[in-house]
């Protein structure tokens, strides 16, 4: 059974991205330390790319063996390449790109220019996963730990969460929350524009080691009381987040105006990230 949300909260938008980027840099030490490498899967949204910006100007960045990380994505716009609107072009803008990594290290979605269709760039994405978790158990089949034999270990995987509590590209009512033959999913008609996308199904989301969902604003409010209130996931999506070791929503005070009852933030002792609870 994957683990029940926990929430943290911060003041405001600001203070929230820094924090997700002081956990990220810890969490990728510890693992390092632990198994030598690290594997992050990253998401766009403002919240999401200001932490990685704040990860990039963070003193203590270089505690982090970059070149001992992989990077993968949980979803993207079928557009062209260098379209500003990906997650992968804006991603490289704010961290990646500084970092000098191997592109061997960073796995963007194929691109409008390289596939005819979401569903074609989905299954290369796809298949990209399976090599990657074939040679994990190549390195280390002793050690799966139940894994998912479709996908590489996750050990973070970041999410956002939009007003109507979409994750990834997985939208309300739309394929990928139910689905269980497939990873990845071509997305076509999504409601936030760009309507073609791709993105990872709740299934292989879940698969991660640690989910960790940040929300900044009040726009975000009802989106965030809904799925930490029960709400099904179909019609809810962030709501079946589920990691199988944490789950771990990082908002800030707007966005936890509607949040139930009474939450008290819980956070590892080792986290040294601000912590907080909803009245």
């Amino acid at each position: 059974m994957n683990a029940d949300p926990k929430v943290s909260i911060h003041p405001d938008s600001s203070l929230l991205a820094a924090a997700v980027a002081a956990r990220l840099i810890t969490r990728l030490v510890d693992v390092q330390n632990e198994r030598g490498s690290a594997t992050v899967v990253l998401t766009g949204g403002s919240i999401g790319i200001a932490a990685l910006a704040a990860v990039a100007d963070s003193p203590a960045c270089s505690a982090v063996d970059w070149s001992r990380v992989d990077f993968w994505w949980g979803d993207e716009r079928f557009l062209s390449a260098t379209d500003s609107g990906r997650n992968a072009v804006q991603a490289r803008e704010a961290l990646l790109g500084r970092l000098g990594l191997a592109e061997s290290q960073v796995h963007e979605f194929g691109s409008s220019d390289d596939f005819p269709d979401p569903d074609a760039a989905a299954a290369d994405y796809a298949a990209q996963l399976q090599d990657a978790a074939d040679g994990e158990r190549q390195l280390d089949d002793a050690d799966d730990d139940g894994q998912d034999s479709r996908l590489p270990r996750f050990d973070v995987l970041l999410l956002g969460v939009g007003p109507d509590a979409h994750i990834a590209s997985l939208f309300p009512e739309m394929p990928g929350i139910r689905t269980k033959e497939q990873t990845v999913v071509g997305v076509a008609g999504a409601p936030k524009p760009p309507a073609r996308r791709i993105s990872l199904t709740l299934e292989a989301l879940n698969s991660a080691q640690e989910i960790w969902i940040a929300a900044g604003g009040q726009d975000k409010a009802g989106a965030v009381g809904l799925a930490l209130a029960g709400a099904g996931p179909m019609q809810v999506p962030a709501a079946g987040a589920r990691g199988r070791r944490k789950t771990l929503w990082l908002i800030d005070q707007e966005a936890a105006a509607q949040l139930p009852g009474r939450l008290i933030a819980a956070d590892d002792a080792d986290d040294g990230a601000a912590e907080g609870q909803a009245e």
